[in-house]
C-alpha cells in the first residue's frame, strides 16, 4: 500500500472512530446524551425535564461508578423525526454512550426503533409515555423507569364514575400516541364501571384555535376529559372558559401538571377541583418528595412552584442510570452488558416511592389520584386523594387478557 493509500485508510479509520458511540472518550468519563423538547409547543415541558435530570446529576456531583458524567444536550420539537435526528446526532456524532430521553409519546416510539439500530448504546427514557414504547416489540437496550400514560390514569375512571357521578364523558386530546394511551387508561376503568364515551375529539399538537371543538362539544354530558399539554392545554382552557363552558373537567396527567396549572388567567377557574391522576401529587406527604421539592426549588429559581411530572420523570430516569452505574463501577464494557443487567434488576427509591422494572423494562410504580386545589399563596396544585400502589403496565389485568384489548388508538377503546 502506498503512502497516499495509508493516509486515506488512516483518515477513514479516524472518521469512523469519531462517529462510533463513545469512541475516543476518556476511560475515566462517561458521555451521556440528554434529549428533550426545547422547541415548539412543549418547550416548557422540556425545560423542566432538563431541570429534573440536572438535579439528579448535581446530587451525584456529576459522577457515577467512580467516573465523571459529561452531558451533551439534544433538542427536539415533539415530532418523531426531530427526536430521531437529535438522537442520531448525539449517538453518531457526539459519541454518547448512554442517552436519556425523549419527552413525548411519538418521539419515544421513534427513538425505540432507532435504539434497535444502536446495540452498543443504552437508551433510558425521559418522560415519553406512549404504551407501546415498551409493551409491544420493545428494544432490548431501551429502559423506562417513569411508567406509561395508561398507568398514570390508574383509578381515575373509577373515581370519575363512582365518586364524582359522571356517567357520560367526552374526550378532547391531542392526536398522537401519548393521548391515545391516556384515554385508553382512563376508559379502561370508566367503561368497566358502566360509563359511556359517545364522542372523542382529536386535535393536532400546536393547535391554537379550539373554537370549533368547543362549539361541537355536546350539551348533555356529565364531564369533559381533557388530555392537552403545555401551550395546547393553556389555550384550550382559556378558550373554554371564555366560551362560557360549564361542564366539569377531568384532567389527563399533562393537563393537571404544573406546566399548565402555573399559567395565569381566568382559565384557572375551570380547573378548580378537577380530578386527575399521574405519577406525582404536588402535596404528597412523603419525606422523599418533600426533599425533592425543596432541592428543586433551591436549585431552579426559574422553575415551577413544585416540580412538574416532566422534571420528576427525567430525575427518576437519570437517578436510575446513576444507581446502576454505581452498582457496576461504571463498567460499560462488553456491549454494556453488566450495566444493562443492573438497570433491569434495579429496585430504587424515588421521590414518589419504590420503582422496579418488568420483563419489558417498563416501570412498576405508585400512581396518585388527585384533585386541583388552591394553595394559600394562590398557586394551583394537585392534592392527593388516593395512592394506587405498584401499578403495572397491564393495570392489574392478566397479561393475555390485557393484550386482547388491542392497541391504544383513536378508536380503541370504545364504549359509546
Amino acid at each position: 500500500m502506498g503512502t497516499k493509500a495509508h493516509w486515506v485508510a488512516a483518515a477513514a479509520l479516524l472518521s469512523g472512530a469519531a462517529f462510533a458511540p463513545g469512541a475516543g472518550y476518556a476511560a475515566d468519563s462517561i458521555k451521556v446524551g440528554l434529549l428533550a423538547t426545547l422547541e415548539g409547543p412543549f418547550t416548557v415541558l422540556g425545560q423542566d425535564g432538563v431541570r429534573g435530570a440536572e438535579l439528579a446529576f448535581k446530587e451525584a456531583n456529576y459522577t457515577a461508578g467512580g467516573k465523571k458524567i459529561e452531558v451533551v444536550k439534544g433538542s427536539s420539537d415533539a415530532s418523531p423525526d426531530s427526536a430521531v435526528k437529535a438522537a442520531r446526532k448525539l449517538v453518531e456524532q457526539d459519541g454518547v454512550q448512554i442517552l436519556i430521553g425523549p419527552l413525548s409519546g411519538d418521539e419515544g416510539l421513534a427513538v425505540k426503533d432507532y435504539a434497535k439500530t444502536q446495540p452498543n448504546v443504552t437508551f433510558i427514557n425521559g418522560s415519553s409515555a406512549a404504551q407501546d414504547t415498551t409493551l409491544r416489540d420493545p428494544a432490548p437496550n431501551f429502559f423506562r423507569f417513569s411508567t406509561d400514560g395508561a398507568q398514570w390514569m390508574a383509578g381515575l375512571g373509577d373515581y370519575a364514575y363512582k365518586d364524582k357521578g359522571y356517567k357520560t364523558v367526552v374526550t378532547v386530546a391531542e392526536d398522537y400516541s401519548f393521548p391515545y394511551t391516556q384515554v385508553f387508561g382512563f376508559m379502561a376503568d370508566f367503561c368497566k364501571a358502566g360509563g359511556h364515551v359517545p364522542k372523542k375529539f382529536w386535535v393536532p399538537i400546536g393547535n391554537k384555535d379550539f373554537s370549533s371543538v368547543i362549539a361541537a362539544l355536546p350539551d348533555k354530558v356529565d364531564a369533559i376529559y381533557v388530555a392537552l399539554g403545555g401551550a395546547d392545554g393553556v389555550n384550550f382552557l382559556t378558550q373554554y372558559q371564555q366560551a362560557g363552558g360549564a361542564a366539569p373537567l377531568i384532567g389527563g396527567s399533562i393537563t393537571a401538571d404544573q406546566t399548565v396549572l402555573s399559567s395565569q388567567g381566568k382559565q384557572r377557574d375551570s380547573v378548580m377541583g378537577m380530578p386527575s391522576a399521574g405519577p406525582i401529587a404536588d402535596n404528597a406527604e412523603g419525606p422523599a418528595w418533600k426533599k425533592f421539592v425543596d432541592e428543586y426549588k433551591a436549585a431552579f429559581k426559574d422553575g415551577f412552584p413544585t416540580p412538574s411530572l416532566f422534571a420528576h420523570a427525567y430525575y427518576v430516569e437519570a437517578k436510575a442510570m446513576i444507581d446502576a452505574l454505581d452498582k457496576v463501577g461504571g463498567d460499560l464494557s462488553g456491549g454494556q452488558a453488566k450495566f444493562r443487567d443492573a438497570l433491569a434488576h434495579l429496585e430504587m427509591d424515588t421521590p414518589t416511592g419504590k420503582v422496579k422494572l418488568d420483563k419489558n423494562r417498563n416501570a412498576i410504580a405508585d400512581i396518585y389520584l388527585t384533585e386541583v386545589a388552591q394553595a394559600s399563596d394562590g398557586h394551583l396544585y394537585n392534592k392527593v386523594v388516593k395512592v394506587i400502589p405498584a401499578v403495572n403496565q397491564t393495570l392489574g389485568i392478566p397479561e393475555a387478557d390485557f393484550m386482547k384489548l388491542g392497541v391504544a388508538n383513536r378508536d380503541n377503546p370504545n364504549c359509546p
